[in-house]
């Protein structure tokens, strides 16, 4: 028998590999560069454990999460292997067992999270160690395309030219742009040897609802599978506490998880997690749950996820054991504008930011689909399938219309706006409301005007919602949300396309109010832009955001859209101080490119002595060579002009005594700035 099947009986008890295991194990037993692209539950850890055996020295393995990392140590130097982790979770005796064991030449896989490269004699320690080879765990995190990008996992790349050893890449969820981004950060830009082995967990059944007492939608989906090992994922740690606390209530064995716990409770509930049947846990989205529990039967989210890779590594970590698991997604128009906000508040430059909104688009086709989930899910990673029998839609088909018409108009009312606004604007458009924004534009006078009047506003958001799921429309982040139409909604408009969409299920919640918004739908995503350059700046300073500028004076902002210093000067809370050191950054924000003002002038700023100073500058500059531009060339000086424009002289005595005013700047300005000046008095 071979050496490796020898192992995979002896060590992990498995008769055989899994589909796509074999050749993996092989190509990273041999040294070969790897990257690897398996679903979750399909046997990843594997295809770097046994190599790690079959190889001499140390397997580094990176990864993410430390309850991972814990629970495979864990489960390896049970089946009798030499594994450990060094970790900010461990206890000094964990630690002290890791280091003895790698002096005496007895550990065989090292499991480190990525931060801990930063540390300052980390790489000539796995020099001294014996690393022979690097496995990446969760490697799409290397990827600012990706939904889950760390920082620290840029330092692989450099670790692995400083040891010179070669390495394998792993992840579940990574679509082309990823791996590309992948293949670069990690393998410096070399094509390492790929596999690709699926998306699809056939055993998975996926299901999308659309909020309606969300509580007790989560409440009775748990009720309907008690006794059963479940995750529920939240967007909050106080929404985790919360639910779990509803959920013990109700007669459930329930735990809350997330960054907020201390370790030795967030290892405490890892601990009963794995040990006992039917616990739920209620975790936080963005901390995940690095936990390798093969009989998780269900996973609920009670909030949208934010992109639909996030979405399949959450819901992949059901029915890791191949048999049946199920799956609940909530979502409704605030977690909605909660995604979009939270991409366009971000840091990330223009591109990633657009590359977020296009796979929230991707999850939002994902949820409001007509047709199988399964096909959709899968066509995102470039997989076709047929319909699988095994998804909500499947199993209870949707009502559905041809909305081909519908949203031709809604591309037309696009176009004809030259993408600038937002679907708040184009559906007053649409339905004929001649607001004042509509006519301040003369969109009133538009072919489109009010040729959507047959639809309700309501059936209107839902055909604009669904649009963004077909990926016909994204928001653009350099114009605040304003609605750009894609290539794939081009044969739509000329006619060679058909649209079917599904009857409106995004209502209005029947047990509480939606909660009221800062700003209008369509102001909301220049807010988020103001917000990011808040914050931006507060970074820089080390100082809370609002001492740059309150949430309200934000607001005012948004709805006021200032054009120029002036306008800024006037919105509530931009003091002069504030004007000149904050301005002219969140001006650019609104209207774009600002040009420079002297620092005299900006003191005037949304005063009338302002305008009175640039009239006074044109003046000065139009005569600046005599009414026939002959003369001997004369100035003003910025701060002479400020003293006049404040003083506002009414006569040639007074500007006469304004010092700086001479004979000869009297003889050529004096008559036609005391016009200017009599004019506006």
């Amino acid at each position: 028998m071979p050496r490796d099947l020898d192992l995979l009986k002896s060590v992990f008890g498995f008769d055989a590999f899994r589909p796509g295991q074999e050749e993996i194990v092989a190509a990273v037993t041999a040294g070969e560069e790897t990257l690897c692209i398996m679903p979750t539950g399909g046997g990843k850890s594997l295809c770097y454990q046994l190599p790690a055996l079959l190889r001499d020295g140390v397997t580094l393995v990176i990864s993410p999460l430390i309850a991972l990392m814990r629970d495979q140590v864990r489960a390896l130097r049970a089946a009798g292997v030499e594994a450990g982790a060094l970790t900010s979770g461990n206890t000094g005796d964990e630690t002290d067992a890791v280091f003895a064991a790698l002096s005496e030449g007895r550990l065989k896989l090292l499991y480190m999270a990525p931060e801990r490269l930063a540390a300052g004699g980390t790489v000539n320690l796995l020099r001294r160690a014996g690393v022979s080879l690097i496995a990446v765990d969760e490697a799409h995190c290397v990827s600012q395309w990706g939904h889950d990008f760390r920082p620290d996992y840029l330092r692989i790349g450099e670790l692995k030219a400083a040891l010179g050893v070669p390495l394998a890449a792993f992840t579940a969820t990574a679509d082309a742009e990823t791996r590309i981004e992948i293949s670069r950060k990690l393998f410096a830009g070399a094509d390492p040897r790929s596999f690709l082995r699926g998306f699809d967990r056939p055993n998975i059944h996926l299901a999308f609802a659309v909020k309606d007492g969300p509580r007790q939608q989560v409440l009775d989906f748990a009720a309907a599978r008690k006794g059963h090992s479940g995750i529920v994922y939240a967007a909050t740690r106080a929404k985790t506490e919360t639910l779990a606390q509803a959920l013990c209530d109700a007669g459930h064995a329930a735990v809350a998880y997330h960054a907020g716990l201390d370790a030795e409770r967030r290892r405490e509930v890892e601990r009963r997690f794995q040990t006992e049947d039917g616990l739920i846990v209620v975790a936080t989205v963005a901390f995940g749950m690095g936990i390798d529990k093969p009989d998780i039967r269900w996973v609920a989210h009670a909030d949208l996820p934010k992109s639909i890779e996030a979405y399949y590594q959450e819901i992949g970590r059901a029915g890791r054991d191949g048999a049946p698991a199920e799956t609940l997604t909530l979502y409704g128009p605030d977690d909605i504008r909660l995604r979009r906000s939270q991409i366009d508040e971000g840091l990330a430059p223009p591109e990633r930011r657009a590359a977020d909104h296009a796979r929230l688009n991707a999850l939002l086709g994902l949820a409001e689909t007509a047709g199988c989930r399964r096909q959709k899910l899968l066509s995102f990673f470039g997989e076709e399938a047929g319909g699988c029998g095994n998804c909500d839609t499947c199993d209870r088909p949707p009502e559905t219309y041809d909305a081909t018409v519908p949203v031709m108009k809604a591309l037309s009312a696009a176009l004809r706006t030259g993408e600038s606004f937002g679907s708040g604007h184009l559906i007053d458009i649409l339905m004929g409301h001649a607001t004042d924004k509509v006519r301040a534009r003369n969109h009133h006078d538009l072919p489109t005007f009010g040729v959507g009047n047959d639809m309700t506003k309501g059936q209107w958001q839902a055909v604009f919602r669904q649009m963004m799921g077909l990926d016909f429309m994204r928001p653009d982040p350099d114009r605040h949300g304003a609605l750009r139409v894609t290539a794939e909604a081009h044969p739509v408009l000329r006619g060679e396309g058909e649209v079917t969409l599904r009857r409106d299920l995004v209502t209005k919640s029947k047990t509480r109010p939606a909660v009221k918004a800062l700003v209008s739908d369509e102001d909301a995503p220049l807010l988020s832009a103001l917000k990011a350059k808040r914050r931006a700046l507060a970074e820089a300073q080390r100082v809370p955001a609002y001492v740059v500028f309150p949430d309200r004076t934000l607001i005012e902002m948004t709805e006021a859209r200032p054009q120029t210093l002036d306008d800024m000067a006037r919105v509530s809370g931009v003091g002069a101080k504030k004007l000149e050191k904050y301005g002219a950054a969140f001006l650019s924000v609104i209207a774009g490119e600002v040009a420079e003002m002297h620092p005299l002038r900006k003191r005037l700023a949304g005063s009338p002595a302002g305008d009175l100073f640039d009239a006074l500058s044109r003046i000065s500059l139009d005569l600046a060579r005599g009414p026939d531009g002959t003369e001997k060339p004369l100035s003003m000086t910025p701060a002479l002009l400020r003293n006049i424009a404040e003083r506002r002289p009414v006569d040639a005595d007074q500007l006469a005594r304004i010092k700086g005013m001479d004979g000869a700047r009297m003889s050529r300005f004096a008559t036609a700035m005391l016009s200017e000046i009599n004019e506006r008095s």
